[in-house]
């Protein structure tokens, strides 16, 4: 058995995990304040659509460029940057600053930075695991990505304590760390093309074409990609709980990280027990499937129960989800080559992006008229109705590439 845990697998584990959680960090405090400062459910929401609005465009460009150049220097660039513009915004904040204009454009900066930056880490991951250990590394990928939310409730207090302008140090330093570790990162990237010098918007294009030919080859694939779309337009809904547990008597702020502390438990839990117990091959799509709609029913109902039942249904959604994500993610990757991977990353966030774009400015509407848990059950119902109508339907594509041994 190959050995998981090489120096360049270690090394990219470790410095993700520091710029999560200084990306966590940044992205809760700003989230409050603009929340604060505009008073409205509607721009909070728009801001969000904003940071997200990149995730249309980027991954489009990233993908065939990531599959010519290396992805291990985009990543720790990508981090070196986002270092440079927290400290900047440190100061800018420390100087009684606040316009909501400007918050806008720097979301959409930030969101450029995030889309590329994870369609690279999505790209090289794989090409740092060894043979065979497919399931073990996107188990540890699904215990890392939570630990963000650890942060939430230290955010939280820090936020009340020493202002929004103070935490943003806390995150440029991470950032940085992070990008120094990456930079030690030696992998053979063997997708590199040996005339980067002469690549150019033709040889873009038919990169881009290729990539997207392959992807309308592959069925399953565009089953998988289909379903994702509704979930995440489904997901978005999501964008509506800060603000509602804010104005809801007798939960706030506290509870609200409570609540998600609870889900990220569950998905920590979850992801050790996938990194140890080796799911039945042949049952995979079945347990996703079953994942999906159960998740779907629980996140449609929680908000109308007690907030201690609330945050124990996070921890179940958690649980369970984290193995859906797991068969998804292992799987994917490991069936899809090498020099297309970028390429197929890029087109399958820039579709998640749509829906959940589309998603949010819709929610947000819809949550100035009508209640915000009505708004969350129409979501849901959505997203259910997508697991029959797309992914059981597809299921004779999908089957060859879940129910495979990674």
């Amino acid at each position: 058995m190959n050995k998981l845990w090489t120096r360049d697998f270690s090394i990219l584990s470790l410095g993700s995990i520091i710029s999560i959680f200084g990306n966590a960090l940044a992205g809760f405090t700003i989230n409050l304040m603009v929340l604060d400062y505009s008073e409205s459910i509607f721009l909070f929401v728009l801001y969000m659509v904003v940071y997200n609005f990149p995730k249309l465009i980027v991954p489009m460009v990233a993908g065939p460029l990531l599959d010519s150049f290396s992805r291990r220097k985009t990543i720790y660039i990508l981090d070196f940057t986002s270092a440079a513009i927290f400290l900047s915004l440190f100061f800018i904040l420390s100087g009684g600053f606040f316009n909501y204009m400007f918050f806008l454009a720097m979301s959409f900066i930030l969101g450029s930075i995030e889309s590329a930056y994870i369609i690279a880490y999505e790209s090289l991951y794989p090409v740092l695991v060894s043979e065979g250990n497919f399931r073990k590394a996107y188990s540890v990928s699904s215990m890392i990505m939570p630990l963000s939310a650890i942060v939430l409730p230290f955010a939280a207090y820090l936020y009340e304590r020493i202002g929004a302008s103070n935490i943003l140090i806390f995150s440029a330093a991470a950032f940085f760390v992070a990008a120094c570790i990456e930079t030690q990162i030696r992998a053979d990237e063997t997708h590199l093309r040996k005339s980067v010098e002469k690549y150019n918007f033709t040889e873009f294009k038919a990169s881009f074409m290729e990539g997207l030919n392959y992807i309308r080859g592959e069925k399953g694939l565009v089953v998988i990609t289909a379903y994702f779309f509704v979930a995440m337009f489904a997901w978005s809904n999501h964008a509506l709980l800060l603000p509602y547990f804010r104005d809801t008597p007798n939960l706030g702020i506290m509870l609200y990280t409570v609540v998600m502390l609870s889900g990220v438990f569950g998905r920590f839990i979850g992801g050790a027990i996938q990194y140890k117990l080796d799911l039945p091959t042949h049952k995979k799509f079945f347990i996703a499937v079953f994942v999906y709609i159960v998740s779907g029913i629980i996140d449609m109902g929680y908000l109308f129960t007690p907030v201690y039942m609330m945050a124990f249904l996070s921890f179940v959604v958690g649980l369970l989800t984290v193995t859906s994500y797991n068969i998804r993610i292992s799987t994917t990757q490991s069936y899809i080559p090498d020099d297309k991977r970028a390429r197929f990353n890029g087109t399958f966030h820039m579709i998640m992006n749509v829906g959940m774009i589309s998603g949010q400015l819709i929610a947000g509407a819809l949550a100035e008229r009508v209640p915000i848990r009505a708004v969350v059950v129409l979501f849901n119902g959505i997203c259910l109705i997508a697991v029959f109508a797309v992914m059981w339907r597809g299921r004779r594509h999908v089957i060859p590439i879940y129910n495979r041994s990674v």
